[in-house]
């Protein structure tokens, strides 16, 4: 392909990207109510007696709103976007390499989903964690605009962390670490993963570190037996 017509395809792919993403933030304002409430869920878990929002700015409840349709819109259009990625660079890919693909496209888009729902339910953990740091004198009320900042804050951190095999499957594939090296430094990775965890876990809670490095840990090893079985 010429130049334009690099320029073309990427073009294509991004107005296809842009519609879907589009529509399903058209859709999910329209479902905004459910949606709030399958959010608000996590709190409501944490505090079962009062789970009302509080806003203090005219403007909070149209913010809220209009970031709850942005985030949707991503979010369910990520199947389209990996599609719409892997169309792109299918064309420029050799036939061996094809038929690895794929299965990587889905496996990163199942893992995202697995992360993001491993996030959700340990989020009311992380509320109650937090609330209990605060004391008990503190009268509960958050700010939804803050709330969502939060839970899709750690929604998306989860979802990107929990591509870490998919990552690691597709070094050694391509001969970057082998899996005999991965299982020889298995202790030094277990130490980093923690470590990540508790970098990259935005409520700071230890459940939520948990439940981010023992999948992790988990995948780690499964990741060096698919390399292992996929290397043959």
């Amino acid at each position: 392909m010429t130049l334009a017509e690099h320029l073309s395809e990427i073009r294509h792919r991004f107005f296809v990207t842009t519609i879907s993403v589009f529509v399903f933030g058209v859709l999910s304002f329209l479902f905004y109510a459910p949606i709030l409430k399958w959010l608000q869920h996590p709190y409501c878990a944490a505090n079962i007696h009062a789970c009302k929002f509080l806003i203090t700015n005219p403007m909070d409840g149209l913010s809220l709103r209009i970031k709850i349709s942005v985030y949707g819109g991503i979010i369910f259009s990520l199947p389209v976007i990996f599609w719409q990625a892997w169309r792109f660079i299918n064309p420029g890919l050799k036939k061996n390499e094809k038929k690895y693909i794929i299965p990587f496209v889905i496996a990163a888009v199942i893992f995202f989903v697995i992360g993001m729902v491993v996030a959700y339910f340990s989020f009311g953990h992380a509320i109650q964690f937090l609330q209990a740091i605060g004391g008990n004198t503190l009268v509960t009320e958050y700010n939804p605009n803050q709330y969502l900042s939060l839970l899709t804050l750690m929604l998306f951190a989860f979802g990107l962390t929990f591509e870490f095999p998919v990552v690691l499957v597709a070094l050694q594939l391509a001969g970057a670490v082998t899996p005999r090296t991965l299982l020889r430094n298995w202790r030094y990775a277990c130490i980093g993963i923690t470590i990540a965890s508790a970098v990259f876990t935005p409520s700071g809670d230890p459940l939520s570190m948990c439940a981010l490095a023992v999948p992790l840990v988990v995948f780690y090893f499964g990741a060096i037996g698919v390399g292992k079985i996929a290397r043959k």
